[in-house]
């Protein structure tokens, strides 16, 4: 039987670690590379980082004054790599065949795409005739429209598509895409728990497998989003920052409610 995963997602902009909340509002948290050695000796099963600068040149703030920032995605996965002991997903800013090749030559084993997804979606197809689909994760980020619905947007949740998750995903899955990583932008860092309507309704229209992310606040609530909300994996970020032993206890906690982990 196949294990439910629990995966740490860490967010970088212009080369900072940071907190995210409702894809606005980012506090700072430190260096990229260095949360790394942590999880080695943590029993997470995978890691997934996420770029989202919005420029190609990072800057960052240090006594006032606008710098250029070194640790662009490309040198923290360089750094990251050769200490990560875990399976390696790394999204953000991929456009090109080319963008996907030299994460992979630098030590991903995987890339999530969300923007190019949806305006070149040949890419998908291309990358996953080249790589094999169990390469290429899409990166859905929902939220609910002015009329209450579910719709997935992009472009860091600003850009609304006119689909369904359902619908997204669906069409991800013929272009050749192998996993889902779903991320509820009104949960986002809210630590009010998954959207569990949303992950369920997503799990139960694809073969492919689910990522839960957004919302967790609980250890209790990993457990959740694969029982009542069907997902093959569960993913967080900020908890994994502020509280200690999140693998250990996280896992103690599925386990605790039946659920299969290693």
């Amino acid at each position: 039987m196949v294990k439910n995963r629990l995966i740490p997602v860490l967010l970088l902009k212009d080369g900072y670690l940071v907190r995210s909340e409702n894809f606005s509002i980012h506090q700072i948290l430190g260096n990229p590379v260095h949360e790394v050695e942590r999880f080695n000796h943590w029993n997470v099963d995978e890691l997934i980082y996420l770029d989202i600068s919005e420029d190609d040149v990072y800057y960052g703030q240090r006594n006032d004054t606008r710098v250029k920032s070194a640790m662009d995605i490309l040198t923290v996965l360089e750094e990251v790599s050769k200490t990560c002991f875990m399976p390696l997903t790394v999204g953000g800013r991929i456009r090109s065949i080319q963008d996907i090749r030299e994460r992979l030559k630098r030590g991903a084993d995987k890339v999530a795409i969300n923007t190019a997804a949806f305006e070149m979606p040949e890419l998908i197809q291309e990358a996953a005739l080249i790589y094999g689909s169990q390469c290429i994760v899409i990166s859905i980020d929902v939220r609910r429209n002015a009329e209450g619905k579910y719709e997935v947007y992009y472009d860091h949740g600003r850009k609304a598509t006119g689909e369904t998750p359902v619908e997204c995903i669906q069409r991800m899955e013929k272009l050749g895409a192998g996993e889902i990583l779903l991320h509820m932008i009104d949960r986002d860092g809210t630590a009010e728990g998954y959207d569990l309507e949303l992950i369920k309704l997503v799990s139960e229209s694809t073969s492919l497998p689910v990522i839960a992310l957004g919302g967790v606040g609980s250890f209790k609530d990993y457990a959740k989003g694969v029982i009542e909300g069907r997902a093959s994996a569960v993913a967080a970020a900020n908890i994994f920052h502020f509280m200690e032993l999140t693998d250990r206890r996280g896992k103690k906690a599925m386990k605790q409610a039946g659920v299969n982990v290693r």
